[in-house]
């Protein structure tokens, strides 16, 4: 039903315009003409003579014939007209019928508001319906003993009322209408629940807002309680992705693209492997699902498995010029020495292949060559072999460079071969210009522009970068700095201030260890 639609159709036909209650049927001709006049009165005072209706009754069919019409601020002023409260009082669970008009006249009443852009009081009748709804049904909506008309309407009411104090601006007030309408036994369908849930869960990753955990009320003894909203999106998410496997609901790409996201935030790509794993087949094209489940294993540092599925993803049978499983394959052997050669390979088949809308990955593609080709040389078994890979992996770099000229990655690279090659100008120009890039947040720049004036025997300047780099560095990250100070100051032939500097680090590591408990020895101190 689209969101223009009122909840519940009569038995008159929007075309034909007719009314139809209480075993009588009515034109809408004559009532029509009076309103065009503004005969709100006589309009109502005919559809209670003709169908035998009460006020608030002939009030909302009057509302929803204008709403069909289009007139929504004549539909609203139609609404306005019925002492809507009051009717709610006398509502009772065995009177269905009366009950869906009363709460149909104040939905179109909200529908009325959202189109006029009036959301804040949109929102408060919306929740006047649940409200209503709540004390109709105290013990909630029994499955089978509400007619069909109600039940759409109330499901209706229930997805619309978050949706409507976001568009108020009312970011926390939406966040427990979410967990409201969610936790509460409104008899919602499958679908309907799944896009709330869903509403929900991209609402926590996206609006900025730290939700806070449920409160204590809407906790069930034992259940877990997610500490904040990564991990209730996350579980919402991992609800509908359960959803999907039992065929509650039909298959949304969306909801995995969300949980990727979530799961990838905290590391948690295991997670999503399994997830992946336990889609029935036919939802995701075998090499697609390949690539992801490589993705999630590279992600963890399981390259070998990574590695094996996208020999798989790119066998001369499936896909072998699959953009992204090319530079993703090019990537994991660009960090194995061993791998270097065969991902020579992949690089080149992904620059070979970045045509057209891809041209933009050329660059990438020319990065990972030059990596791979880097490596291969420091495994190379002879002096003119890794020096022609040296320089092919330098021209692929400069080439790379004019592709993503303000790339940091591409930059540092180039700094780091020029240095291996002893082009020591060349490489100070590239680390300072990395450092100049980043704003000097990142240690690895620092570092190796304290390497490369230590290689030209400037160990005192080097000294005032490694100092430089410590005040911009957080305590855990400064084992390599620290390690590099003392070699200087050695260097420099001060062996007393070289002990001291390494006590510190000793006294670092100490600390460290002691933070993190006998089972986290994972130091985060570099040593």
């Amino acid at each position: 039903m689209a969101d223009d639609e009122t909840p519940s159709q009569t038995q008159e036909s929007s075309t034909a315009r007719e009314f139809s209650a209480n075993g009588t049927s009515m034109s809408t001709t004559d009532v029509e003409a009076k309103l065009d006049k503004g005969n709100i009165e006589e309009a109502e005072s005919s559809l209670r003579e003709r169908l035998s209706l009460n006020s608030e009754e002939a009030r909302t069919l009057l509302g929803r014939l204008e709403y069909q019409r289009g007139n929504v601020e004549a539909a609203l002023r139609v609404l306005d007209g019925i002492d809507l409260q009051a009717a709610i009082q006398k509502l009772q669970p065995s009177s269905q019928q009366a009950a869906r008009l009363v709460l149909e006249g104040v939905y179109l009443k909200v529908k009325s508001l959202q189109k006029l852009g009036k959301f804040a009081e949109a929102a408060q009748d919306c929740a006047n319906i649940l409200d209503a709804v709540g004390r109709i049904f105290p013990q909630g909506i029994p499955d089978a003993q509400v007619e069909s008309k109600l039940q759409e309407m109330i499901s209706k009411a229930v997805e619309l009322l978050p949706e409507l104090l976001k568009q108020a601006g009312k970011y926390q007030e939406a966040m427990a209408a979410y967990r409201r309408v969610l936790l509460n036994p409104w008899n919602l369908d499958n679908d309907c629940s799944g896009r709330i849930q869903k509403a929900f869960a991209v609402f926590l990753l996206h609006s900025g807002l730290e939700a806070g955990p449920p409160s204590l009320g809407a906790q069930a003894d034992g259940a877990y309680v997610p500490k904040n909203n990564l991990e209730e999106a996350i579980l919402l998410l991992l609800v509908l992705m359960r959803k999907i496997h039992h065929g509650d609901i039909q298959w949304d790409p969306s909801v995995l693209d969300h949980l990727m996201y979530a799961l990838s935030l905290c590391s948690q790509t295991p997670v999503l492997s399994k997830q992946l794993e336990e889609l029935k087949p036919g939802v995701f094209h075998r090499t697609e699902r390949w690539n992801l489940l490589a993705l999630c294993c590279s992600g963890v540092g399981q390259n070998k498995a990574a590695m094996n599925l996208l020999r798989k993803s790119l066998h001369i049978n499936e896909r072998p010029n699959d953009l992204t499983a090319l530079l993703l394959a090019a990537k994991i052997c660009s960090e194995d020495s061993q791998l270097a050669a065969e991902g020579v390979g992949y690089a080149q088949r992904a620059v070979d292949n970045a045509k057209g809308v891809d041209e933009h990955l050329k660059g990438v593609g020319l990065r990972m060559l030059g990596l791979c080709l880097g490596k291969q040389a420091k495994v190379s078994s002879s002096d003119f072999e890794r020096s022609r890979l040296q320089n092919e992996a330098l021209k692929c770099l400069d080439s790379a460079l004019s592709f993503e000229q303000d790339n940091p990655d591409i930059i540092f690279e180039l700094g780091a071969h020029y240095a291996e090659q002893r082009n020591l100008n060349a490489a100070l120009r590239f680390a300072k210009k990395y450092i100049d890039i980043t704003g000097g947040s990142v240690m690895k720049g620092w570092r190796l522009l304290a390497l490369i004036l230590s290689a030209q025997q400037r160990f005192a300047e080097a000294e005032v970068v490694t100092d430089a780099a410590l005040d911009e560095t957080g305590k855990w990250e400064q084992g390599p700095l620290l390690r590099l100070k003392a070699k200087l100051k050695v260097s420099q032939s001060r062996p007393m201030e070289a002990i001291e500097t390494y006590c510190y680090l000793l006294a670092l590591v100490q600390a460290q260890r002691k933070s993190s408990g006998p089972m986290k020895i994972d130091s985060q101190v570099q040593i």
